[in-house]
């Protein structure tokens, strides 16, 4: 468990080792969430890629993209198309 002081500005320090398990480091965002009565402190890069994955999660599969040669061929194909026009 680790104790931050808040300013009166209402700002805090984020302790070093919770730094380092967040991943998080000068500049990037944090992300607070309130969930069942309690508040969690999350990277807010990390929780975006979730986010992302989530969304396109079954895309691939839909659009009958079984491995990286299928991304490539998909990728060429899209890119012919874009040229003739």
């Amino acid at each position: 468990m680790e104790l931050a002081k808040i300013t009166s500005k209402g700002q805090i320090t984020i302790p070093v080792d919770i730094r380092r398990k967040l991943g998080v480091k000068e500049g990037d965002k944090v992300l607070f969430v309130e969930e069942a009565g309690k508040v969690y402190i999350l990277n807010a890069s990390m929780e975006a890629i979730k986010e992302a994955r989530a969304a396109f999660a079954g895309e691939a599969e839909r659009a009958g993209l079984k491995n990286e040669d299928d991304v490539v061929a998909m990728i060429k194909q899209l890119r012919r198309e874009r040229t003739v026009k």
